[in-house]
């Protein structure tokens, strides 16, 4: 588990912090910068430039590259960085009330976690969810993530290589929906030159693209049958024959693949294979509509807002903001949560963002306080 050393024993917001660390699988050690020695990072709250001046040479003795300075009880939350970006400096407002929906600290948790875990989780059903992929990431074996559209499931195998003996090796991912069938086989298997119309040069195919790495075959329940069963060949026997030739060329892949779909009802109905489902779902793993881990609304959300924040000190969401993404019921998970964001990041006034600025999709088209005003809107698209 990576980890963090906060260094100054009277940081106000440490244990809060801490928690929400842990929720997303980041550990903390506290006390003298003896005991951080080899944490990814000193966090310290700083009172003025020697007690800066201080943290930055203990986080050098120790061989730390990154140092976060905390400035507790500003009016506002700024974030400024130096040394290319290994020398944060924050200005954190006072906590409001409950850290998993207080919008400074959920910002200071992601500005921290991201670079050490990049998927967010504050609900603990979702923390599981990482321990789980943590466990199979020591392995090799075939995973099988199920769960519905833009809840995370490309995120998820992300993490399950980044945890891998294959982390310095290729990801390579490919929407077995978006390409059409016709091209599907040879994108995947390679080609040799003349082996069809058009097949002017040679092509490895993701699969070998893939060797030594991670394979995620996204939407696996779109693959036509025909291609079912020379996958199947390939999880078999770890080798790939490329279209024009009867070569089998090996393959050390790790398989991951992802399905929105019901899969023991598509083996049923025959439209997809038995006995490449069992090949494939030998570690199953979940994931969750995102009305269903209100917990994770608030922290996504900001992580979110600083993906799509250009540059400048960033505008917070207000508590009351915070707690109306919560009470949704995002039928489009986390990609429509990211279009609200986005829409109130042009709506606000670039300080805060407040319940006025938030505009949710409905059946009958957009609704909100802006929406319901017929003016910001409108001006915003």
């Amino acid at each position: 588990m990576p980890s963090l050393h906060f260094l100054a024993p009277d940081f106000a917001m440490a244990d809060a912090l801490a928690d929400l660390l842990a929720r997303r699988r980041i550990g903390v050690t506290r006390g003298a910068a003896e005991l951080g020695k080899g944490a990814a990072a000193f966090v310290a709250a700083v009172a003025d430039l020697s007690h800066e001046r201080a943290v930055i040479e203990a986080a050098r003795a120790q061989g730390v590259r990154m140092v976060v300075l905390v400035k507790e009880g500003a009016e506002r939350l700024d974030l400024t960085s130096d040394l290319g970006g290994r020398l944060l400096r924050i200005a954190l407002p006072a906590a409001s009330g409950r850290a998993t929906s207080d919008a400074g600290l959920l910002m200071l948790a992601d500005i921290l976690a991201a670079p050490l875990r990049p998927m967010v989780a504050c609900d603990p059903v979702t923390g599981g969810l990482l321990d789980l992929a943590a466990r199979v990431a020591r392995t090799d074996v075939t995973v099988f993530i199920n769960g519905p559209t833009g809840s995370g499931k490309e995120v998820l195998a992300r993490a399950v290589h980044a945890e891998s003996r294959r982390a310095d090796k290729p990801f390579i991912a490919i929407n077995c929906a978006a390409i059409p069938e016709n091209m599907l086989e040879a994108i995947l298997f390679g080609h040799e030159k003349g082996a069809f119309t058009g097949a002017a040069t040679a092509n490895r195919g993701l699969i070998r693209a893939a060797d030594g790495g991670t394979l995620m075959l996204d939407e696996i329940s779109e693959m036509p049958l025909g291609l079912q069963s020379k996958l199947l060949r390939v999880i078999q026997e770890r080798q790939v024959t490329p279209l024009g030739t009867a070569t089998e060329v090996p393959v050390d892949i790790r398989i991951i693949a992802t399905s929105n779909r019901d899969m023991p009802a598509e083996v049923r109905a025959g439209r997809f294979r038995e006995d490449l489902y069992y090949r494939l779902n030998v570690f199953p793993l979940t994931t969750r509509p995102l009305a269903a881990r209100a917990e994770d609304i608030p922290a996504l959300a900001i992580s979110l807002l600083r993906r799509h924040w250009p540059q400048g000190p960033l505008p917070m969401f207000s508590a009351q903001t915070l707690d109306l993404l919560a009470a949704q019921r995002w039928p489009g998970n986390v990609r429509e949560l990211e279009n609200v964001v986005q829409r109130a990041l042009v709506l606000c006034d670039g300080q805060q963002i407040t319940p006025d600025d938030i505009v949710i999709d409905s059946a009958s088209g957009p609704v909100g306080a802006a929406a319901l005003s017929g003016l910001r809107f409108a001006e915003a698209v």
